[in-house]
């Protein structure tokens, strides 16, 4: 804290952690006395991977706030124009990725013992999965009438607003990935399911919400929420509909961060072995790029989509997000929630 009191008042952001070693970036850390932590989850799900760090690493307070990815990028846009950053380290997934590169600190992560197959371009760290997938309320659908497929979705007992979609499309995402969908036959099958008149939702939480309720017996939905909720006893499962996405979700320190150490220290942990096993407990951890269900008795993320056959597809390189870039807006058109 003290150092970045001082530099801000010098002027310009606190420059970069001199440690190249845990040790050294936490004593640095130390110094600093907090980091700020923006990213889409609720706190609540947060809480354990906090109390783990803080635990490993007292003497550094987390102020963690929850703020849609889309907004992230915003916000730090400005504020990285402005030269006054306020938070440390910051989330990137989907599209959020690409806009996000040039906004991220430069830090050698395996000087801070991440693992090398966490690295992605160089600067973010790989810490959690947010995998999509179709649920349904299991009061309102028995398991033997759930959809299993992405065709059963278009049968007839699916029609006017028995779907909850998230209209921006990223449910699609898988149809990019995989080569055996591609593209032009997933705008064809966007353009498909929008025949079917479903409930449109302005995001997948909210398409969730309605599931749960029974408003609507079947939606596009994420595999962490239907897992906190079936903990508390809802009425929602996994849809064997597949291949889906396990869209990857990376943090990074952001340029200009007013706790440069502790954004590096706290990125670290979240990426280690020990931050992995705190974010889990929440439905959040990182699991394989490709259908792997080596870690299904151990993981309940990877369990849920095993036990439920579900084939999934993660990102792997920059090419990937540039694709998607170019194919969600031709998705939202397809489905008609185009509309400014």
């Amino acid at each position: 804290m003290a150092v970045a009191l001082l530099v801000a008042a010098c002027g310009g952001p606190p420059p970069a952690p001199k440690a190249t070693d845990l040790d050294g970036l936490y004593q640095e850390a130390k110094a600093e006395g907090e980091v700020v932590w923006f990213a889409p989850k609720p706190e609540a799900q947060m809480k354990p991977a906090i109390e783990a760090f803080k635990k490993k690493y007292p003497g550094i307070d987390v102020k963690y706030t929850n703020k849609k990815a889309p907004d992230l990028v915003t916000q730090l846009n400005v504020e990285q124009a402005a030269d006054r950053v306020s938070f440390d380290v910051s989330n990137a997934g989907g599209l959020t990725v690409l806009p996000s590169l040039d906004m991220a600190a430069k830090v050698n992560w395996a000087d801070y013992k991440v693992p090398s197959d966490q690295i992605f371009a160089d600067d973010f760290v790989y810490v959690w999965a947010v995998p999509k997938v179709w649920a349904y309320n299991t009061k309102a659908v028995p398991a033997e009438k759930a959809p299993a497929t992405w065709d059963d979705l278009l049968k007839p007992q699916w029609k006017g607003g028995k779907l909850a979609v998230e209209s921006r499309g990223s449910f699609m995402t898988v149809w990019a990935q995989d080569p055996s969908l591609g593209t032009g036959a997933g705008l064809d099958y966007a353009s498909r399911l929008a025949a079917q008149r479903p409930h449109y939702t302005e995001n997948t939480t909210q398409s969730h919400t309605n599931i749960v309720s029974g408003q609507t017996p079947v939606g596009t939905d994420l595999i962490n929420l239907v897992l906190e909720d079936q903990g508390k006893g809802a009425p929602v499962a996994v849809a064997p509909v597949g291949p889906t996405n396990a869209n990857k979700s990376y943090l990074f320190v952001s340029e200009g961060a007013p706790h440069p150490a502790a954004g590096r220290l706290l990125t670290a942990f979240l990426g280690s072995e020990e931050g992995q096993s705190a974010l889990v407990k929440t439905y959040n951890s990182v699991i394989p790029t490709n259908t792997d269900c080596t870690d299904a008795d151990t993981n309940h993320v990877i369990g849920a989509l095993c036990d439920a056959g579900v084939e999934w597809f993660s990102e792997t390189d920059i090419k990937q997000y540039e694709k998607f870039t170019d194919f969600f807006p031709k998705v939202e058109e397809s489905l008609g929630t185009d509309v400014n």
